[in-house]
């Protein structure tokens, strides 16, 4: 198994998912300027449009979408309770939050992450509304340590990986998107609460990002 990543980028959701997991794989950096992996593939050959995350099975099987990715992984893995058990409730919860993460979340960002291209439209309409949406989630966080309630899940591997690209004083950042989060108590101890899983930290020190 193969896990494509670049550091830093929403890769880093499965990386940790991979540890949580203790599954065994081979991690692939890709160059994000020149789309090049570093034992010289043309990525986009891999995924179309160049993006990470990418796993890659045994098989040759090609997983390209990181909330399907985590998942899966989970799954490997059932004992773990990384992802509720297929056909609970608790299963279409995970998804509903994956499904917030990666359309109000993630691709919020976007805008952000890549200003001078959206112009006005990120600063104006994009800012607020996902200013709206941390404060919304900080909220969901009170009284709980992780998304789900008491167990850690993919889910919140997910949003770590989503937080790191704004700014607080508790925060490292690394994209530096113009999102502060200071003020969102919940949002802050939830993420120191991550900061210290051993699963995180060996990721984040694979990535360079310690």
């Amino acid at each position: 198994m193969k896990l494509y990543y670049m550091p830093a980028a929403c890769s880093l959701s499965p990386h940790i998912v991979l540890n949580e997991a203790s599954i065994d794989a081979r991690l692939v950096r890709v160059d994000p300027k020149t789309h090049r992996t570093e034992d010289g593939r043309n990525f986009t050959e891999l995924s179309p449009f160049g993006y990470v995350p990418l796993l890659e099975l045994d098989d040759g099987t090609l997983m390209r979408e990181g909330p399907a990715i985590v998942q899966y992984l989970a799954d490997l893995k059932p004992e773990l309770s990384l992802a509720p058990r297929n056909g609970s409730i608790e299963r279409y919860r995970l998804q509903e939050w994956l499904s917030f993460l990666s359309s109000e979340i993630h691709k919020g960002f976007i805008p952000l992450l890549y200003a001078r291209l959206a112009g006005a439209y990120g600063t104006q309409t994009a800012k607020p509304k996902l200013e709206a949406r941390f404060a919304w989630l900080d909220e969901a966080l009170a009284g709980r340590d992780y998304l789900m309630g008491d167990t850690f899940t993919v889910a919140d591997a997910y949003l770590y990986s989503l937080v790191q690209w704004g700014q607080a004083e508790w925060l490292k950042p690394t994209y530096r998107a113009d999102i502060h989060y200071d003020g969102l108590a919940h949002l802050k101890a939830w993420y120191l609460r991550m900061r210290v899983r051993p699963a995180v930290r060996q990721a984040l020190a694979a990535e360079g990002l310690e």
